[in-house]
């Protein structure tokens, strides 16, 4: 015999029986179940299973509600030469056709955006893959206020570069994301994106070369993030090729009086050229006889005027 044909074979493991007395022990294992459970859940004894030497499980149907396709076991141990089995565990466990709960998942996969609102508190997150560290202060007073001010790296974290490319994916693919341009005025194109629109306000960063916020609030993207490629009709520059463009709105109240119509109390306007001439031809005759009493007034009281005559 050789060594390769030796190695080949392998002891035989005897399969155990299943163990009689165990087995007709149901009455044992169904109180067992008892102990552990509230009335009415334990049904019928529905089979046995052959577990290992002189152990096997009593297979019961569950009766609580939810818990279809769910079982009841006892599983009963004999020792050797003993004639009485021992209970060693009881257990509620799942079947094939089961009700079951979704795999566990931890609160960061659960949780969506829109879950959560202004007033909720999210739990820290030590180590994020969207973050990273920022700027140290070094006490050196120039250096560090060119950073905290003027770069803008006075925080503890800032972006990185995941960060930005999962913020920048997420606004792309979202409602203010790019859009067609045509001047053939096509339903869903646009005439000229944000890219020109002078209600832009562009990001710092690496980001500003893809994305802005929009400022004008005739636009339904007033004050959300737009790439540059997004465009809508209140576009600043839209219509100045119209035949009739908007007519500026006068900024106060013009008051013409260069003109005025004189009408009488009492009176209608169509007659009113005819007693104004009336009223001024008045006026010019009481002027003349008020001319011609004050010059008789001045010969009678003249010197010549008083002097007897020689």
């Amino acid at each position: 015999m050789t060594s390769s044909t030796a190695a080949a074979r392998r002891p035989r493991t005897a399969r155990p029986k299943l163990d009689a007395v165990a087995a007709g022990a149901v009455d044992l294992a169904r109180e067992a179940l008892l102990e552990v459970t509230e009335p009415g859940q334990v049904g019928e004894h529905q089979r046995v299973e052959i577990a290992g030497e002189r152990l096997v499980t009593h297979v019961f149907a569950c009766t609580m509600p939810g818990y279809a396709g769910w079982s009841w076991v006892a599983v009963l141990a004999r020792a050797p030469r003993a004639k009485v089995p021992t209970v060693a565990e009881t257990a509620l466990l799942p079947g094939e056709d089961a009700i079951l709960a979704p795999a566990w998942e931890p609160w960061s996969e659960r949780l969506k955006p829109s879950d959560v609102g202004a007033d909720d508190l999210l739990p820290y997150r030590g180590q994020d893959e969207r973050l990273e560290q920022g700027y140290e202060a070094t006490d050196d007073e120039d250096a560090d206020r060119v950073a905290q001010w003027e770069l803008g790296l006075g925080r503890a974290r800032v972006l990185s570069p995941e960060g930005r490319s999962e913020a920048a994916e997420r606004w792309l693919e979202g409602e203010f994301g790019p859009r067609q341009v045509s001047t053939r005025g096509r339903r869903g194109t646009v005439a000229a994106s944000c890219a020109s629109c002078g209600f832009l306000m562009k990001l710092s960063g690496s980001l500003r070369q893809e994305f802005g916020v929009c400022t004008n609030e005739w636009s339904p993207a007033d004050g959300k993030v737009v790439h540059l490629g997004f465009g809508c009709g209140a576009h600043s520059e839209t219509g100045q090729e119209d035949d009739e463009p908007e007519i500026p709105r006068a900024s106060g109240v013009v008051v013409d009086e260069l003109e005025v119509d004189v009408v009488p109390a009492g009176g209608t306007q169509d007659a009113a050229p005819a007693e104004a001439a009336e009223a001024a031809a008045a006026t010019d005759a009481a002027a003349d006889g008020s001319a011609a009493a004050a010059a008789e007034d001045t010969e009678a009281s003249s010197p010549e005027a008083d002097a007897p005559d020689a």
